[in-house]
């Protein structure tokens, strides 16, 4: 059986900005949740971004509930991912 080599410290700290930008998200979406949908609204809305798919991402918007119900439904599973998915590279870069 193979052994993995172990991840370079510029991986490792590159994954974890990224774990941290998506518990970000989250954390913005769980407790402030207004100010996130406003955020996004508005970022969807603005005639200088192009965006692809935009007008199907706005259509999402449209029925706030069941937006924040998926979006929080895929915010748990996502967590529990990145977290977990954390603690494995950490424990391949500290082997």
């Amino acid at each position: 059986m193979n052994s993995l080599q172990q991840p370079s410290l510029g991986f490792v700290l590159a994954f974890l900005l990224f774990s941290l930008l998506f518990l970000s998200n989250s954390y913005k979406l769980w407790f402030k949740t207004d100010e996130y949908y406003k955020e996004l609204y508005n970022s969807l809305t603005n005639e200088k971004t192009p965006y692809p798919f935009k007008n199907f991402f706005l259509k999402r918007l449209e029925n706030r509930k069941r937006w924040e119900l998926e979006q929080k439904l895929f915010s748990l599973i996502g967590v529990a991912a990145v977290v977990g998915m954390d603690v494995l590279v950490m424990m391949a870069y500290l082997s």
